[in-house]
């Protein structure tokens, strides 16, 4: 039987590549024929446009997930949903109601119509604060700090106890990213030093190479992957703080920091609250262990940082914030801190 693939999410940076890719029939050559329906509410023409290029039968289905009632049939014939859809940022009640109640409306419908599998995008913001050093997906302890990251992690369990399987990204990169860029070009104009030398390693992934194993995650053989399952989602080396902010900032025609302090004199330096999570994230080690997920999909996890990140620097050269000028909010949103 062939297979036919239910996207959420498909108009995002992470669910708009994986989209990309699969519509790209002759670089999913090794999988057997599959047909694609995207869940859409709108912002469809630039969608469209893209799927009249195809190589896959693709049909957009209106709905969404904070309107059950627009879920029903989306899921009829449908052999697996992949849902890339969420909510980061916002009140308590905006995260709970897509990313908990959204969730559970889908898994329902799939339910309904008898959908094999069911894979989430998730995020290692559902893990507790600290240093998290080359951890496998059962060593990484979860405790949610804030809203987002707390629904994501409900949202988690729902697939989990579905049967489903969960895909956790650490930070992703390039064209289209709205958070962690803009998010170090902000701590760029305002930090007054390194933070313990920019030595803190980090997980990162470009939006391509992890397109590549969520779009495979749903075209895999049922018996290659066991329900229930998690996977970190990063590239095998991980990149230093000092690397990440030099090669920002000489894309971005930005000052580096001078001299060198900890953490705590970071936040306080910003005056704590808001500043505390991203600082946290970006100064001490958050490095994943993703060896499950590049040997279950036989996907390459990419070439790496430094030479994605050459491919990337142009389309960043050319946003607003590459202008050496404060960003008026304070920090940015979600360096994904959910």
């Amino acid at each position: 039987m062939d297979s036919r693939i239910l996207v959420t999410g498909g108009t995002g940076f992470i669910g708009g590549e994986t989209l990309r890719r699969l519509i790209d029939r002759p670089s999913m050559s090794a999988h057997p024929e599959y047909s694609l329906r995207v869940l859409t509410r709108g912002r469809t023409q630039n969608l469209s446009d893209e799927l009249q290029l195809s190589a896959v039968p693709t049909e957009l289905w209106p709905g969404d997930l904070l309107d059950p009632a627009s879920l029903r049939g989306a899921c009829e014939g449908v052999t697996t949903v992949l849902h890339l859809a969420s909510q980061v940022g916002g009140s308590a009640e905006q995260c709970h109601r897509v990313n908990v109640d959204g969730t559970a409306a889908l898994l329902a419908e799939a339910a309904r119509a008898g959908v094999r599998r069911v894979v989430l995008l998730s995020t290692t913001a559902v893990y507790q604060d600290g240093e998290h050093r080359d951890l496998t997906e059962s060593q990484a302890i979860v405790g949610p700090v804030s809203p987002t990251s707390r629904s994501r992690m409900l949202a988690e369990r729902l697939v989990l106890a579905a049967g489903g399987t969960v895909v956790r990204p650490h930070l992703v990169h390039g064209v289209g990213d709205a958070w962690v860029l803009p998010a170090v070009a902000e701590l760029l104009r305002r930090l007054p030093h390194w933070i313990e030398e920019g030595r803190a390693r980090i997980s990162l992934t470009a939006v391509e190479d992890l397109a590549r194993p969520l779009a495979a995650l749903a075209l895999l053989p049922w018996d290659s992957v066991p329900g229930g399952r998690i996977y970190h989602a990063s590239h095998p080396e991980p990149v230093s703080a000092r690397e990440l902010f030099t090669r920002t900032a000489a894309c971005l025609g930005l000052p580096l920091p001078t001299g060198s302090g900890t953490l705590d004199e970071a936040v306080a330096a910003l005056g704590g609250g808001s500043w505390a999570r991203p600082l946290s994230l970006l100064g001490r080690d958050h490095w994943y262990r993703s060896d499950a997920l590049w040997a279950a999909t036989g996907c390459s996890p990419g070439p790496g940082f430094a030479a994605r990140f050459a491919e990337h620097a142009p389309w960043y050269a050319a946003q607003p914030y590459a202008a050496a000028r404060p960003h008026p909010g304070g920090p940015v949103e979600a360096v994904p801190t959910g």
